[in-house]
């Protein structure tokens, strides 16, 4: 892999615009080129797009790699930059500013936020291998195969791991990395070990047993490095500061200062904490808002009904959207309604995982919700289900199935999105598209009576309480933005984050806790809201210039007509006259 690395290095550094070539042709070259790096140094990444040459392979992250990777970045965008755009088609010039933001990001990451791999987050998730038994599309013993060669370089990872990672390490990092790594020590033990069982090649099971045995070891023993060798010296210091959140937000096209997203998060928490108390009071307008939502949160289902529960009414919001007309769907393939998996649990009540866009085989997108365990008391099932009221998990699937994720996923397949525009995307879109449903559906007349005027009473509280969930799952995203701007440009610290999420989304200690957690080392989940608000704008924009020919429809089925790019390359790949319609920040 390292001999791959220097030759495309060579490769690309000779790739000044060579005089048989038109600006177009050295476009193309120059994409192709950058696709196969940047995947032969992320193979683990590439097989989950579906591109299985790289089954069973693995990079070693050393200084010198990424020393040489932040070269090519470099020399990659004076070449793009350097490209005359006026000679370009519209669709390369399109792909052009999706590279550009791409190298932007990854030059962010390797030389300003100097993460990933200065954290060892990284470290003790890296050698993840679920994808191996998630997925079907090879024979099972080719994939244990596969899962065995990435394991056995375990000692040589972590011990890169220790050369790379400094003396001093922010202490969330550390102490997160610790239960990272103990976790997936004992995922690769107990669950992986035990869907090897099921493999039929004796020898394949004999080399996967010592392999995992060894990175099991390796994991336990970083983890011990770590509470020996850096949780002494950690530091609650992980700020970004405000120079390179600046260039963070830029990396999404985003021409802010951090105090102006400030401003915005501050200003829509506001008027978003208004409108649930708004839903609350149809409710019940004798308690406060956040006593009536802990109320509809008992309304769950049992520990045994959630998995039925969530895929009957998964079926029912699809038909509303088919109804309803809201965004085609391009396929009839559903998707599957499954229990996450072990290691995962801990981390998250939901997920959507969709095969990669040019998988061919193992083809199923698995909706994982993340069930009680049977070892919890009563109490504890009881307290983990109401997340799982009937309201919010229907907001939630919204967001992760119809029309979020997997149709966002079902679109981009169906698109002719070139290859950039479908191996390279943009946080702010993806996630920001997926929160935008959430209130768009429910705008649209999800869980409301469908004559208003004529309504029962039982109708409209049963329209609140949708609303009253909607509108807190949007109060979450907003304080994720506001902190993380304060944690990482004005000095906030983790439990004052923890107490932004208790005092203005009403989250327990806990997942506030977690939530808070999770901006130290992932500012970029300010991107949620962000993303929202500019296809709010985009959709207000798009509306007055298309006028009578305007519909819900067409404009999402434009917007995911183009790959998942920043939001600003949509608006000019949409508005005719972009440049006469600012955005909203």
């Amino acid at each position: 892999m390292k001999k791959l690395f220097a030759c495309l290095l060579l490769t690309t550094a000779g790739c000044a615009l060579q005089r048989s070539e038109t600006p177009e042709m050295t476009f193309h070259r120059l994409a192709d080129e950058f696709v196969a790096h940047h995947f032969a140094l992320r193979p683990v990444e590439a097989s989950g797009l579906g591109w299985h040459q790289y089954d069973g392979k693995f990079v070693i992250p050393t200084a010198a790699l990424l020393a040489a990777e932040q070269v090519e970045l470099r020399q990659l965008e004076h070449e793009l930059a350097a490209l005359p755009e006026s000679r370009l088609s519209e669709a390369s010039r399109h792909d052009r500013q999706i590279l550009l933001t791409t190298v932007a990001k990854e030059r962010f990451t390797l030389e300003a936020a100097r993460t990933p791999y200065l954290n060892p987050m990284t470290y003790a998730s890296g050698l993840d291998v679920s994808l191996y038994i998630k997925r079907n599309w090879k024979p099972f013993p080719e994939r244990v195969r596969d899962m065995s060669a990435i394991l056995r370089q375990a000692p040589e990872f972590f011990g890169t791991a220790c050369t790379n990672l400094d003396a001093k390490l922010p202490k969330p990092y550390v102490e997160t990395a610790i239960e990272i790594a103990t976790s997936t020590a004992d995922f690769i033990e107990k669950d992986i070990a035990k869907a090897v069982r099921d493999c039929t090649d004796t020898a394949a099971v004999t080399d996967f047993n010592a392999a995992a045995a060894i990175a099991a070891k390796e994991h336990r023993a970083f983890a011990e490095w770590l509470r020996q060798e850096r949780l002494p010296k950690a530091t609650p210091d992980f700020a970004l500061g405000a120079e390179k959140y600046t260039a963070m937000l830029r990396g999404e096209l985003i021409d802010l200062t951090p105090e102006r997203v400030l401003a915005i998060g501050l200003a829509e928490l506001r008027v978003e904490q208004m409108k649930f108390a708004a839903a609350a009071r149809v409710i019940d307008p004798t308690k406060p808002a956040i006593e009536v939502f802990k109320a509809i949160q008992k309304d769950h289902p049992t520990p045994e009904g959630l998995l039925p529960d969530t895929r009957k009414d998964l079926e029912a919001i699809r038909q509303f959207i088919v109804d309803h007309r809201l965004v085609t769907i391009p396929s009839e393939v559903r998707a599957t309604v499954m229990e996450t998996l072990p290691p995962f649990r801990s981390t998250s009540f939901a997920s959507m995982e969709t095969p990669g866009p040019f998988e061919t085989k193992a083809t199923e997108a698995y909706y994982y919700v993340t069930p009680t365990e049977t070892s919890w008391t009563e109490a504890q099932k009881e307290e983990w289900l109401t997340a799982f009221n009937y309201y919010t998990t229907d907001v939630v699937s919204i967001h992760e199935a119809y029309p979020g994720h997997y149709v966002q996923f079902l679109a981009l397949n169906a698109s002719p999105a070139s290859t950039v525009q479908k191996v390279f995307g943009s946080y702010a879109f993806i996630e920001g598209w997926a929160h935008y449903c959430e209130q768009m559906v429910l705008d649209e007349g999800f869980g409301a009576p469908a004559n208003p005027a004529n309504a029962t009473h039982q109708e409209l509280v049963r329209a609140a309480k949708y609303r009253l969930a909607q509108s807190d799952e949007a109060l979450l995203r907003l304080c994720r933005l506001c902190v993380s701007v304060q944690m990482h440009c004005q000095g906030m610290t983790l439990e004052e984050g923890t107490r932004f999420f208790v005092n203005n989304c009403y989250y327990e200690e806990k997942p506030a806790h977690s939530e808070a957690l999770r901006g130290t080392f992932d500012p970029g989940y300010c991107f949620y809201t962000l993303g929202k608000l500019q296809l709010l704008k985009l959709r207000a924009d798009w509306q007055a210039q298309e006028g009578a020919a305007f519909s819900l429809q067409r404009f999402h089925d434009e917007v995911l007509r183009h790959g998942t790019p920043p939001v600003r390359l949509l608006r000019n790949a949409m508005l005719k006259n972009s440049e006469k319609h600012p955005e909203l920040f």
